[in-house]
């Protein structure tokens, strides 16, 4: 399949002349841990020595060779990137001023707020606040402002600290904002007459049933010859979302959107996001797709890529399409049927090329129309369900298979590619030795047969009591999915190509490659030589989100949530 597996360099020790570059961590009692990646030691920093850097920043730090102890110590020289700028806490006013104490277990210094900055905040309340700017000198006081008023509520307030101890900002830019709102509603003819046009194709969108933002959507009908034609057509972010403004700027910098159990912290303004892109019923949208002409047994005869408009016929949900599925009756069943046979052929075609069978079960909290827990929803992958991801992984398959063979200057182009690479024997070898107390064996000659050891496992364990641990013990034995731009395949899914196409309205990445793939159809290429910084930012601000909603239980602010929920859910 062309993979490789990326090596890792051997830690390296200090040298004290050099500065280096990496992640300050500060722990309850003060001090400060400077992680520099592949160095074998973490680098000692006290309070005194953090020149404004605090936790999760980016700095560059010096070593600082004068310090006694046999632990290597440095003072903070720069910050490079900060992670947070925003804070939850309290504020204690006074005649003219206020300080502002966050709620955090990492020391964080009272930020001064003069009283033009109160926002109507009183003494005592419980704000949002910003660090704006931070004072010149010795002393460094950390100046800002109020930035709102939060209620009492302590799942909203908990959720909001969540994100912010992240780095995840919780309201837009004016800039972004105002660029949002005087975007027109109404398509102009002369853009429509760029486009091909589906509106008279029956489409269909098929997503949760309380989602808000509908990024992509399917259209079908017959040809003459007997094939069909299935349209995957994904809002064009890419069109409202110019290069340089404001809004691609926050987008950038967020990279995806951050859900939790009650709420999205999008990556696009709700204009954008909810009304502008959404694929809404009853409505001409502008798009951007993969058109296939496929043989009823789902074998793709020609496709066609390029800027379309549509007019979505229906808006369905997970359960009603799978409802009709199971029962055989409801509205467009035929066509519902059809699409979900093509879609259980292209599975099946996936799985014997090599592609890897994780289907864990995913928990959601249901919740009433206040956002409290009411239940909770275990969330199995079901045909519906499938039907969109296989014509979503054919789409983002073929639209990297066309960009991977435009060249310029002989050259491939730069492409945000989404790649995964082979197991690390690291993490597989106790993995096999874990999986072979449950009497299961791996060959490891081949990667083409560590996945079909994978899927024989995964197989076998279905509807066993330890189904479930090998299954989450297994996708972690994987590697990370990245962006990037050196095309090695995706081995999880068995593509020699692959990228994020269908889901522009969330993920950054997607919005690059509907830029180059445009470039590309119109002859007019323009590589971008920083797009492999760009790709880093945005495979690190993916795991970051992926934590976020993983392993919330590793903050404190959720362990408080969570227990308020439990005892919702109790009573």
């Amino acid at each position: 399949m062309g993979h490789r597996n990326s090596k890792k360099p051997g830690k390296k020790k200090y040298s004290p002349e050099n500065e280096y570059k990496g992640v300050l961590e500060v722990t309850r009692s003060g001090m400060g841990f400077v992680v520099v990646e592949n160095l074998e030691t973490d680098v000692l920093v006290r309070p005194n020595d953090f020149n404004t850097a605090l936790h999760g920043d980016v700095v560059r730090v010096k070593l600082n060779p004068q310090r006694e102890g046999k632990r290597q110590q440095g003072v903070i020289s720069a910050v490079v990137e900060r992670k947070q700028s925003e804070f939850i806490g309290r504020l204690q006013m006074n005649k003219g001023f206020a300080f502002f104490v966050a709620d955090s277990d990492k020391k964080i210094p009272d930020i001064y707020i003069p009283e033009k900055s109160f926002n109507e905040a009183n003494d005592g309340d419980r704000v949002v606040a910003r660090i704006t700017e931070w004072e010149q000198g010795s002393g460094k006081r950390p100046l800002g402002e109020v930035v709102t008023v939060l209620n009492e509520d302590p799942n909203d307030v908990a959720m909001k600290e969540i994100l912010l101890e992240n780095g995840f900002p919780l309201e837009f830019p004016e800039e972004a904002l105002e660029e949002a709102a005087r975007m027109p509603d109404v398509i102009s003819e002369k853009e429509i007459a760029k486009r091909r046009d589906f509106r008279n194709t029956l489409t269909f969108t098929i997503d949760p049933v309380d989602a808000k933002d509908f990024d992509d959507a399917i259209s079908i009908r017959i040809l003459k010859n007997g094939n069909y034609e299935i349209g995957v057509h994904i809002a064009d972010v890419s069109h409202y979302v110019q290069p340089g403004t404001a809004l691609d700027n926050i987008a950038y910098e967020k990279a995806t959107s951050v859900y939790l159990p009650d709420r999205v912290n999008p990556m696009l303004p709700e204009h954008i996001s909810n009304v502008l892109c959404s694929l809404r019923p009853h409505e001409d949208k502008l798009t951007f797709s993969a058109v296939f002409q496929m043989s009823p047994k789902g074998q793709v005869k020609q496709h066609w890529i390029g800027r379309t408009i549509i007019h979505s016929d229906h808006r369905f949900s997970y359960e009603e399409v799978q409802e009709i599925i199971e029962k055989e009756a409801g509205q467009y069943l035929d066509e519902i049927i059809l699409l979900n046979t093509i879609a259980q052929r292209l599975r099946k075609k996936r799985f014997d090329s090599g592609a890897i069978n994780f289907s864990s079960q995913e928990v959601r909290f249901k919740l009433d129309e206040k956002g409290k827990p009411i239940g909770i929803v275990i969330k199995e992958s079901k045909e519906a369900h499938q039907l969109i991801e296989e014509f979503m992984l054919l789409a983002n398959r073929v639209v990297a298979e066309d960009v991977s063979k435009v060249k310029v200057n002989k050259k491939n182009i730069p492409f945000p590619y989404r790649v995964h690479d082979l197991p690390s024997e690291e993490k597989l070898l106790p993995f096999m030795a874990f999986a072979r107390k449950f009497g299961h064996k791996f060959d490891t000659s081949t990667p083409e047969a560590i996945a079909e050891s994978f899927n024989k496992m995964l197989l076998d364990v279905h509807g066993k009591p330890e189904q479930h641990v090998l299954e989450q013990l297994g996708i972690r034995t994987m590697a990370k999915a990245i962006y990037t731009t050196e095309n090695i395949g995706h081995y999880g899914l068995g593509f020699e190509n692959y990228c994020h196409f269908t889901s522009p309205i969330r993920r950054y990445p997607d919005i690059v490659a509907h830029r180059i793939l445009q470039e590309v159809l119109d002859r007019d290429i323009k590589p971008d030589k920083k797009l492999e910084q760009k790709c880093k930012h945005c495979s690190e601000e993916k795991e970051r989100q992926w934590r976020q909603n993983v392993l919330p239980t590793n903050t404190n602010r959720w362990n408080t949530c969570s227990s308020s929920w439990v005892r919702n859910l109790k009573a």
